[in-house]
């Protein structure tokens, strides 16, 4: 294997210019990311966020799903509730998650609980998904074995005969099966690349109760690269 090495030349990320709440600089970062990707296509779905779990033995788990919320409340996503997050979430809550814009030298780690979305939020979204995605749901039971692809693909047929695109948000119905999580946070870091591996880790660790835009329930403090 051929050893690459880059030196991150980022602008780093200093005290003087942090926003005063993890949510105020996250979601500063996050836009930012969306708007670079629109301008220079260097930063590929800037929503992907991978999330980690632990399993059953004690294993770790990790895998990219897209962010479909964000707010003072904390990140969140989607899935299916007896994939293997699904499982492996009721079993122990405690989750990690990371935003990544290597293009940006730029990262946002959280790390905290996770709880379920209540049926109305889940239901609210599902009905924005685009048909096939809401077919998809009914098609696939997330991270079960199958045999090969065809299958799969008959499923979705089968489903698709079903319920029809008619346009409406109410063509497919939710499945019992499919929700999301949403992260409550304990601690956000921010990591900004620098020159030399000198990079900038800044965190945001709560101290109270409060939201991600509570000022309040934070302290930061800076770890070494």
């Amino acid at each position: 294997m051929v050893s690459t090495r880059t030196d991150y030349d980022g602008a780093g990320l200093g005290e003087e210019v942090l926003a005063p709440t993890p949510w105020a600089q996250a979601s500063h970062w996050v836009d930012e990311a969306v708007e670079r990707q629109e301008d220079r296509g260097d930063v590929p779905e800037p929503l992907s966020l991978s999330v980690a779990t632990v399993d059953g033995q004690g294993r770790p788990d990790v895998r990219t799903v897209l962010m479909r919320f964000f707010d003072p409340t904390g990140p969140g996503f989607v899935t299916c509730l007896d994939s293997a997050k699904g499982v492996q979430l009721r079993g122990n809550p405690a989750v990690a998650a990371s935003l990544t814009w290597a293009g940006m030298f730029r990262a946002v780690r959280f790390r905290g609980v996770a709880h379920e979305l209540g049926r109305d939020e889940a239901t609210d979204y599902f009905g924005q998904r685009p048909w096939g995605s809401r077919i998809s749901a009914w098609a696939s039971r997330q991270s079960r074995l199958i045999e090969g692809r065809a299958a799969l693909e008959q499923a979705f047929e089968e489903y698709a005969e079903r319920w029809p695109d008619h346009g409406r948000p109410t063509d497919v119905p939710v499945p019992d099966r499919w929700g999301g999580y949403r992260i409550r946070c304990d601690e956000v870091e921010f990591w900004a690349g620098r020159r030399n591996r000198l990079h900038d880790r800044l965190v945001f660790e709560r101290v109270a109760e409060g939201t991600l835009d509570d000022a309040a329930a934070w302290r930061v403090l800076r770890r070494q690269p």
